[in-house]
């Protein structure tokens, strides 16, 4: 069954019941309009002359206009109703709402999510994990186009926009894994623009959270220390940061914990050591026109820095 079916949150069970409930009205509608049609046609299928005309018959045409009438408001009643249930602010967050505070800040870039978390301060991407049964605050900005944050299960659609910040809730109701996608095109890899969420249980969250929180160990191998000395020495850290480290810069992705990530290259590949290597040796022949240029590297070079690399956990 497609994701948007099975709803995981409240915000995504009141957007799936609207729906059920337009597709059943509208269903109602059509079926008495083709039955009437089907009659219409039947009863005068034989007639040469035109059926008897009510033009000017007054309580006729206020039965008609009445029925659609009740309709528009019914279906304007739980849209409103929709929309104060996925924007609600609980008591909790609502001076954090006020004040423009966000518990994730998640940034659009060509072609990859930045997601960056304001308790622990682990910066990551196309990666986001919350505790189950907690409404968390996203606040939503693109640092480049248009994108189009969406978590089918678990909330609406939601544009980041460049020099905009737009908030949305995010939750879920149980322990599990969630597509996200970029839902507006943004360029020759649109396609490749995705994420996911890894809804925890509050203990496996906050054991998570101990995990991150914390800068990566020295490489301790010989060829992750040769990588360490390769990824300063080249261009790497010019683009990318890992935490505890020289390395600040924040054009690529942040590295600190991309050995433990699940995808690479916004879902393009899976983070394994063949898979990284086929990555530094020619990310344009897996995401063309990714940003991550084609340094040319030889064998030796893209075994030491994935080496690195697999240690930044």
């Amino acid at each position: 069954m497609f994701p948007v079916f099975q709803p995981e949150s409240p915000q995504a069970q009141a957007i799936f019941d609207l729906f059920v409930t337009v597709l059943q009205i509208s269903t109602a509608i059509f079926t008495i309009v083709a039955v009437l049609i089907v009659v219409a046609v039947w009863r005068g299928r034989r007639r040469s002359a035109l059926p008897k005309q009510a033009f000017g018959d007054h309580r006729t045409e206020m039965v008609w206009i009445a029925g659609p009438l009740v309709v528009l408001v019914w279906i304007t009643a739980i849209s409103a109703n929709l929309v104060l249930t996925i924007n609600a602010v609980p008591k909790v967050h609502l001076e954090q709402a006020e004040a423009g505070a966000a518990d994730i800040t998640v940034t659009g870039h060509q072609w990859w999510w930045e997601i960056a978390y304001s308790d622990s301060g682990l910066v990551s991407a196309n990666e986001i994990y919350l505790p189950t049964g907690k409404r968390l605050r996203v606040k939503l900005q693109s640092a480049d186009v248009i994108h189009c944050f969406w978590v089918p299960q678990l909330a609406r659609k939601m544009d980041a926009i460049p020099g905009r910040e737009n908030y949305i809730w995010l939750e879920a109701n149980r322990p599990g894994v969630y597509q996200g996608r970029c839902a507006e095109y943004c360029g020759t890899q649109h396609a490749w623009m995705n994420f996911k969420v890894y809804a925890l249980s509050p203990s496996d969250y906050a054991r998570w959270q101990a995990k991150a929180g914390r800068a990566p160990a020295d490489p301790a191998e010989a060829d992750a220390l040769a990588g360490e000395r390769l990824f300063f020495s080249l261009t790497c850290a010019n683009c990318h940061t890992v935490r505890g480290t020289r390395a600040d810069a924040t054009i690529g992705p942040d590295l600190t914990d991309i050995a433990s990530r699940k995808e690479l290259g916004g879902g393009v590949l899976e983070n394994s050591r063949e898979n990284l290597t086929r990555w530094l040796k020619d990310p344009q022949s897996v995401k063309p026109g990714s940003k991550m240029p084609n340094f040319q590297l030889n064998d030796e070079h893209v075994r030491q820095l994935v080496a690195y690399l697999e240690s930044l956990d």
